[in-house]
């Protein structure tokens, strides 16, 4: 997977030491839905707020079958002494555990395999810093959604969560969310499915806007 993953591709099946010890990813993963994220280094800003953010969240993808796990490129040793720093941001008890692991990537390796290196930032080595990514997987172990930030940018776990919802969603019924989409809001159905067929699938009623091209493609049904 030169450059990283792409969308529809197997999730790889690497192996590594973690805050929950030694895991091979795809047997964490099980049959559920995943999140890998990662962090350039251990107890930086912008990182301590975004896993705080995460285990604030952890729950909300739990009940969606999400497992979450982070790494970064710091070693176990590191991540617990870090963790404590996480909970105590969160107004928590200062302990080493958070709801998900801390992959250890000291050597780099699973951020080259990845391709999560940023050419552009560096570090005081003037070597390339791992970048902030976020990949989503499905029960298949396909990539579903792969998101790419640079170090200084914090991430936004609630569209995390709002887009493995929709996700989710879309898995289960032939549907299309629409912009700025929250759980609750009506969603689109496919404008590959012909009216006629979309009318058996959804027989509560396809409700369409009409547009000047006059062609038929916004068809709009409550959330199923």
């Amino acid at each position: 997977m030169p450059g990283g993953p792409l969308l529809g591709d197997e999730a790889p099946n690497f192996e590594a030491n973690s805050t929950d010890g030694h895991i091979r990813f795809q047997d964490y993963l099980g049959d559920s839905w995943g999140i890998l994220f990662s962090h350039p280094w251990d107890f930086t800003p912008v990182s301590t707020t975004e896993l705080g953010r995460a285990a604030k969240l952890a729950p909300e993808f739990a009940k969606r079958d999400v497992k979450m796990i982070a790494f970064s490129i710091d070693s176990v040793e590191d991540h617990l002494a870090w963790s404590k720093d996480i909970n105590a941001y969160n107004g928590e008890e200062p302990t080493e555990k958070l709801p998900f692991p801390i992959i250890d990537d000291k050597n780099q390796d699973l951020a080259i395999l990845l391709g999560m290196l940023d050419p552009v930032e560096k570090d005081k080595k003037v070597m390339p810093v791992m970048a902030c990514v976020v990949f989503i997987f499905g029960p298949d172990k396909k990539l579903k959604l792969s998101i790419l930030y640079p170090a200084t940018t914090g991430r936004n776990f609630d569209e995390i969560l709002r887009v493995v919802i929709a996700l989710q969603l879309m898995a289960e019924k032939s549907v299309a969310i629409l912009v700025d989409w929250k759980d609750g809001d009506s969603v689109m159905v496919l404008p590959t499915i012909p009216e006629e067929e979309a009318k058996k699938i959804f027989p509560k009623g396809v409700f369409s806007k009409e547009l000047p091209s006059g062609k038929k493609y916004f068809g709009c049904i409550p959330r199923p």
